[in-house]
């Protein structure tokens, strides 16, 4: 690519979990803004039905990439594939994730360990991958997204409320050691959301997305403000002000007494 060529191509953002939610509102969005796409979910259907839409609007390109990354090695075929199509990312959205509702020695153990590959070790690698050679151009934008749960303990969603707690502490880590080098890493930590996530982990009777205060945010509004956070180079972004004042809040109080606010919103409503 000559450096004309450089100067004029779109650049280009990775949203994992494009197929719904808070990832194909983010991929939306990136769209209106002119970047070229690679969208990965597992869903192939709904992330065509996403691209023809996005391309139909915008004047942008898309790459679909069905995968399961709940698949080990689906990390490193996402990079390697670009690679062979000397494709550089200019800003990676590790949104792919899931949780699910219920005791820890209840649930299967296959499925948490599902959710630490797709919630901790895919999102960890991915950042590896495309970091690097971030840093090697000088530039680039890193999205990862955790949740207002990194910030307490959660009883009857332990796994799913750790692995957001290590997307927050690695990001904050990973944001202060690339710090001057032109390449920011955000967090964004979402708090109850408009998304198909509570019917998938079976919380829509919980106290959790059924308390007035807590009223969950429209997954757009969502990606608006992470969007927002990520191009202004924010470490890390908390959506709505009463996700805001709860995060402080849980700040204040002691961890046991934090652990017991989550098991009762964990609570049919």
């Amino acid at each position: 690519m000559t450096s004309t060529q450089e100067t004029e191509r779109h650049k280009v953002a990775l949203v994992t979990g494009a197929s719904s939610g808070i990832g194909l509102e983010l991929a939306r969005i990136f769209a209106r803004h002119g970047y070229n796409l690679v969208l990965v979910a597992r869903n192939q259907t709904k992330l065509n039905d996403l691209s023809k839409e996005v391309v139909g609007k915008n004047n942008v390109a898309v790459t679909v990439l069905a995968k399961d990354l709940a698949v080990t090695s689906a990390p490193s075929e996402i990079y390697e594939q670009l690679q062979r199509e000397s494709m550089s990312v200019d800003a990676l959205v590790n949104c792919a994730g899931f949780g699910t509702l219920g005791s820890f020695s209840g649930a299967g153990v296959s499925t948490q360990l599902s959710m630490i590959q797709v919630n901790v070790i895919a999102l960890t690698q991915l950042t590896h991958l495309f970091l690097g050679e971030m840093l090697k151009r000088g530039r680039g934008k890193i999205l990862n997204v955790a949740s207002t749960a990194a910030f307490e303990p959660g009883p009857f969603m332990a796994v799913y409320y750790a692995t957001k707690a290590y997307v927050l502490s690695f990001s904050e880590a990973i944001a202060n050691e690339v710090r001057g080098t032109g390449v920011t890493v955000t967090t964004l930590c979402p708090g109850p959301t408009q998304t198909s996530f509570q019917d998938s982990a079976q919380m829509q009777k919980t106290r959790l997305f059924n308390s007035p205060p807590l009223k969950a945010m429209p997954a757009e509004a969502v990606a608006k403000v992470g969007y927002e956070g990520l191009m202004s180079g924010k470490t890390v972004v908390i959506p709505g002000a009463m996700n805001n004042l709860g995060v402080l809040g849980v700040k204040l109080m002691p961890r046991s007494w934090a652990a017991n606010l989550v098991r009762g919103l964990h609570e049919p409503a």
